[in-house]
């Protein structure tokens, strides 16, 4: 019987921006992600795991004590943790910026920091930008709302992250200086973990889906004489299927395309003499072995 000792343990943030991509990932990736309503963890007998719904910026600490196998979360968060962690897999959704603001029109360039006050949630990440740039400024924590604290005359600066700047744009603020962190979503686990099989099937599984998420299966027919320059406009993935239809002359072609590209593929297509051309979405994917 399989107990819990046995199972992978894996931390989902429990709120926030990246809490239901997350959930929504891992659901189509295989995994059980229905919750009846607040629990704190679920168990997905069926693939052997346990999902714990955490705070995003405590995932980072779970996972390095060892006690959660992995975990998703951003790279801001498990920068400004300083937990004994590490990235495993870019997951491709939360992407955010780490900038400086000010108030419109009063700094320009990273030199206007030195000496100043600068308000933020991010203490050690924005501590290890200064050391790293030999800055010298007064950091002051807040949990939130960062963008009032020059209002309210507590910082000159902030230091936050910016998805639309539409919140800072309101308070009067513009970013400047260079961007201290790009962010996304991570999938993380600690070092000990690295060579976990289970770990390794899960990681396949959601770059399987990343993958498809990109791609779709673009199925056509086109005269052997035209072949090539149908292979050059999809040449697939790897390399695309090519099959005999019952007319010899004529050959069914099946590749994978970037969806972002597929109208004009189909476009191009259309005018090498490609017919019958049918886009199908995809759900998952592996495209080799060594994922």
């Amino acid at each position: 019987m399989t107990t819990s000792q046995d199972m992978l343990r894996i931390a989902v943030p429990n709120k926030g921006a990246l809490s239901a991509p997350a959930i929504e990932l891992l659901h189509e990736a295989g995994y059980r992600m229905r919750r009846r309503g607040r629990e704190l963890y679920i168990i997905d007998n069926r693939n052997n795991i346990e999902i714990f719904f955490l705070r995003p910026k405590d995932i980072a600490v779970y996972v390095a004590k060892g006690q959660i196998h992995a975990g998703i979360t951003g790279r801001d968060l498990l920068l400004d943790s300083q937990a004994d962690a590490i990235e495993y897999l870019p997951l491709g959704f939360g992407r955010a910026r780490f900038r400086f603001a000010g108030p419109a029109g009063k700094y320009s360039t990273l030199n206007d920091i030195n000496g100043k006050t600068i308000a933020t949630s991010f203490d050690a990440l924005l501590e290890q930008f200064l050391d790293k740039n030999k800055m010298n400024a007064t950091i002051v924590h807040l949990d939130g709302a960062v963008e009032s604290s020059i209002q309210l005359g507590v910082a000159d600066i902030v230091a936050d992250v910016v998805e639309t700047g539409t919140t800072l744009h309101a308070a009067g603020l513009d970013v400047f200086g260079p961007e201290i962190l790009v962010s996304e979503a991570l999938l993380i686990t600690a070092e000990r973990h690295l060579n976990d099989p289970r770990l390794t099937i899960m990681k396949q599984r959601l770059r399987g889906v990343l993958v498809a998420r990109n791609y779709v299966l673009v199925d056509y027919n086109i005269h052997a004489d035209s072949l090539d320059q149908a292979i050059a406009i999809t040449p697939g993935f790897e390399s695309p299927t090519v099959s005999h239809l019952h007319d010899s002359s004529w050959l069914a072609v099946r590749a994978m395309v970037e969806k972002k590209l597929v109208n004009h593929v189909i476009d191009e297509l259309v005018n090498v003499g490609g017919r019958s051309i049918l886009v199908s979405d995809l759900l998952s994917c592996r495209i080799n072995s060594s994922e």
